[in-house]
């Protein structure tokens, strides 16, 4: 494990601190934020600025060191006018800025050039690494917001583990000092050099998060580090991740393939060329298949949901998917049609309870599939077809009267929504469809009226009553005639018993009785 090392400037002693890894003036186990660094120098000028009328002379404060070389750090004091004292091994612009003004007075501070220079700066980090006596390279980072750290490294480690740092020094030898300007990640970075002193970089990444892993893995492949690129790599394939993190992670590894990144992409993405189709029939038969309300009514809100998400359009593979659904449509109308006629036998009643009971609670399923397939289809924009089928099931609604209406009042709900999706002009059956609907369906539809309001708690009767007049509307006169005629009978009978359709009724009357008569007033007055 890397031995990094922290030096640490204060008013009266300077602390170094021996840890696994770095330890900034402000305590913390890392590298800090640029923001922390920030405050930090904010707080630091203030309390300078309130003692700035003190008569204490400008000197450099001892200092407590630990077994390490004169030459590795030296530190001042915290006035804001004195200059860090550098060591033998600074960048040429430090030795002459140093060299300039060895006397300078510390009420003057001097010009900042335009680029950073170390002791230019009020606040510093110092990172030692490994063995500090045998340092032999200095590495400068200029972060964002003037932060500046400073490594004591080793010139052999660096070359064996980074292919930018071993271009470096092949093409400029000796190389005393190595700026990085404009580093994007101070913090990272200085992880990321340590980690070149581990054994085993993949240990120091334990219960890091995904976030702090793809910023390391960021640096390490700008710095050429190959083996810190595996392990990153290793615990990206290894660890869980939330949702908001799968994108970033697929875009930061699909162009490492070389590293080992396939394991990694194929936990999103199978090898597999053609839609999985026999997977989704699979899992619509074991949904409409389940007998546990519970898990059958949470995943088919489940798979609505996904298939909702999933809705990217028309083209042959959504194609497909509709003849699936299109599919489990027809076997469950047949297998509905099946059971109302077991259920419509007069030897019925002469069987025992539970048998009689598994047909109506089959009857029930049945039922409760196709409202759910409908909802599928409605949402990929292809329930036409349904809403043709349904109308021609002229046996199953004469049929529907046979049967108690506790049994039978969830068929009818599948007519409602059918009515709700035409008002709603969210399908476009045929005018004979829809004709053929209203005829078929409507009267079973009234006669289970009472029921569907009580015993039905997804059933909203306003939204059902404007559906059915939407769909009256859309026929031509006579027919709306005759039906809203049929229905005046009825209501003006039973009332709430009834859905509703004044308001189809209005305007079936408006369309009647006044129109033809404001269309003729308006001819004679302009052939007047």
């Amino acid at each position: 494990m890397a031995d990094l090392r922290v030096g640490r400037i204060e008013q009266g002693q300077t602390k170094i601190r021996n840890v696994p890894i770095a330890v900034t003036p402000e305590g913390f186990w890392c590298c800090p934020s640029p923001a922390v660094l920030q405050k930090t120098l904010k707080n630091h000028n203030h309390q300078s600025k309130s003692r700035v009328s003190s008569p204490l002379p400008s000197k450099t404060l001892p200092v407590q060191r630990a077994a390490t070389p004169p030459v590795d750090r030296r530190s001042h004091g915290t006035s804001p006018g004195t200059k860090a004292v550098s060591d033998e091994q600074r960048c040429p612009t430090d030795n002459a800025a140093a060299s300039a003004s060895p006397t300078k007075a510390p009420e003057r501070l001097p010009e900042r050039p335009p680029k950073p220079c170390p002791d230019t700066l009020q606040r510093k980090i110092s990172v030692g690494f490994g063995q500090p006596d045998t340092s032999d390279l200095k590495v400068i980072l200029f972060g964002k917001e003037g932060i500046y750290v400073r490594m004591s490294v080793h010139r052999n480690i660096l070359a064996e583990h980074s292919s930018f740092f071993a271009d470096k020094f092949s093409r400029q030898s000796p190389v005393p000092c190595v700026e990085i300007v404009d580093c994007e990640d101070v913090e990272i970075y200085v992880e990321t050099v340590g980690l070149m002193y581990c054994k085993e970089p993949k240990h120091r990444l334990i219960k890091q998060s995904v976030p702090r892993v793809l910023r390391i893995l960021k640096v390490a492949e700008s710095l050429g580090f190959r083996e810190c690129i595996k392990s990153c790599l290793d615990y990206l394939e290894a660890v869980p991740w939330v949702a908001d993190e799968e994108e970033k992670v697929v875009a930061s590894v699909k162009h490492l393939q070389s590293f080992g990144a396939s394991p990694i992409l194929k936990r999103v993405a199978s090898d597999i060329s053609n839609p999985p189709n026999d997977t989704l029939a699979h899992i619509m038969q074991l949904v409409l298949k389940s007998n546990e309300d519970r898990g059958r009514r949470e995943m088919k809100a489940l798979v609505l949901k996904l298939l909702k998400e999933n809705n990217v359009g028309t083209n042959v593979s959504v194609n497909i998917r509709i003849e699936l659904f299109y599919s489990s449509c027809r076997t469950c109308m047949e297998s509905l049609l099946h059971l109302f006629r077991q259920a419509s036998e007069p030897g019925l009643s002469d069987t025992s309870i539970d048998s009689k009971d598994s047909v109506m609670r089959q009857i029930a399923l049945e039922a409760d599939n196709l409202i759910w397939l409908l909802e599928i289809l409605i949402d990929r924009h292809a329930a036409d077809e349904f809403a043709t089928t349904w109308a021609s099931q002229r046996e199953l609604a004469e049929l529907h009267l046979k049967l108690p209406i506790m049994s039978r009042h969830l068929v009818s709900c599948i007519t409602s929504r059918l009515f709700v999706g035409i008002g709603r002009g969210e399908m476009l059956p045929s005018r004979e469809t829809r004709q053929l609907l209203l005829q078929i369906w409507l009267q079973p539809l009234i006669d289970d009226y009472t029921w569907l309001q009580h015993g039905c708690r997804s059933f909203d009767r306003k939204v059902v009553e404007e559906g059915i007049g939407q769909t009256i509307l859309t026929l031509p006169l006579e027919d709306q005639q005759t039906i809203l005629l049929s229905w005046l009978g009825r209501f003006l009978k039973v009332g709430d018993n009834c859905p509703n359709l004044q308001r189809a009724f209005e305007v079936w009357w408006r369309r009647t009785f006044i129109r033809p008569y404001a269309e003729q007033q308006g001819t004679n007055v302009m052939s007047d």
